[in-house]
């Protein structure tokens, strides 16, 4: 989905660096499941369910001796305590949960009066890397070229919805007609994203426990002017695919090529965290969130071993509740063992 363009090569790799990457980022300590909050009463079932369904991906030797083990129709929690030790990765505390989700959206075919802010698929110039990084956010806004030569898919109405579209990487276009259809991410302009998060931050208008996306949507709102000043200067700029061979009912791509499960999948730095591992979350919320997930995607913007990104699912209550996903707590990879002690060595 977002997270966007990331080859299943780079989980691979991931898993068979694991343990050397895992050095550089702080003390890799092995845990026992009981020293899992919550851990016996978490829903394995569903954990495992999603799990499998990246599992016969996995290439690593490791791997895929548990993944075909899994195969036999396992007590899941019997299988997870079984053929897995949990790894904590990175200092306890260090660790920041947000949360993203797939946004749905009003679109048009057209431009007109209201929707007049398109989103793109990629330019063929992209193709080549000798053009690389190419236009910037604010060139690429502020020069119509590009619908004129036929590469919008659709429009907009809200030119921040437009900008959070690209920073999810997928989303759902509904056309007055009654059409859905899904975009996904396709290419990017080479330009490192600059979070207008901090850009705000910088500026004195809000601290760093005031801003999220409902605050920086509505600022722009009140402020359209400074607001588009805002939006340019993240030079960034995703471009999109029309998605059409997913079924309404599923969630969006991830980095491992599969859809994503509400409340189940997580983006990880796969640096540190191997893509298809599965993960205990432990977030400081209000309800206090312990939950088994799997982690199936990753970001830009999710880096070390103590980050993660909870995928929340489709539409605007999804949209809602992760714009206020944000929390401390703990991260606990899952590791296969013989993984598990070489990247965290017993005694």
């Amino acid at each position: 989905m977002r997270r966007a363009g990331l080859a299943l090569a780079l989980c691979l790799g991931a898993m068979a660096a694991s343990a050397a990457q895992a050095g550089g980022g702080g003390p890799a300590r092995l845990l026992d499941f009981s020293d899992l909050d919550g851990w016996a009463g978490a829903d394995h079932g569903a954990a495992f369910d999603v799990f499998m369904q990246t599992c016969p991906d996995l290439r690593d030797p490791d791997w895929a001796n548990i993944c075909g083990l899994a195969t036999s129709d396992p007590d899941p929690r019997r299988f997870f305590e079984l053929f897995f030790r949990p790894v904590q990765i990175g200092i306890p505390g260090e660790v920041v949960f947000t949360g993203y989700y797939e946004p749905e959206l009003a679109a048009r075919a057209e431009r007109d009066d209201d929707f007049r802010y398109p989103i793109y698929e990629p330019p063929p110039e992209l193709s080549d890397e000798e053009n690389r990084p190419w236009l910037t956010r604010a060139e690429i806004e502020t020069d119509e070229t590009l619908a004129e030569r036929g590469l919008a898919i659709a429009w907009l109405r809200d030119p921040v919805e437009r900008y959070y579209l690209q920073v999810q990487g997928s989303g759902r276009l509904r056309f007055p007609d009654g059409r859905m259809i899904r975009v996904g991410y396709a290419d990017r302009n080479g330009h490192a994203r600059q979070p207008i998060s901090a850009e705000l931050m910088r500026r004195g208008v809000y601290t760093r426990h005031q801003v999220s996306s409902t605050v920086i949507r509505n600022w722009v709102r009140r402020n359209p002017e400074e607001g588009r000043a805002l939006l340019h200067s993240d030079p960034s700029y995703v471009f999109f695919r029309v998605i059409d061979d997913l079924a309404d009912e599923h969630g969006p791509r991830g980095a491992m090529n599969r859809p994503l499960s509400p409340m189940r999948s997580v983006a990880v730095d796969p640096d540190f965290v191997p893509l298809g591992a599965p993960v205990w979350v432990e977030a400081a919320t209000s309800a206090q969130m312990r939950r088994l997930m799997v982690a199936q995607d990753a970001g830009g913007d999710i880096e070390g071993p103590q980050r993660a990104d909870i995928f929340f699912g489709s539409g605007p209550d999804a949209g809602r509740r992760a714009g206020r996903m944000r929390a401390g707590g703990r991260l606990v990879v899952l590791m296969p063992i013989r993984t598990a002690l070489s990247v965290a060595p017993q005694g």
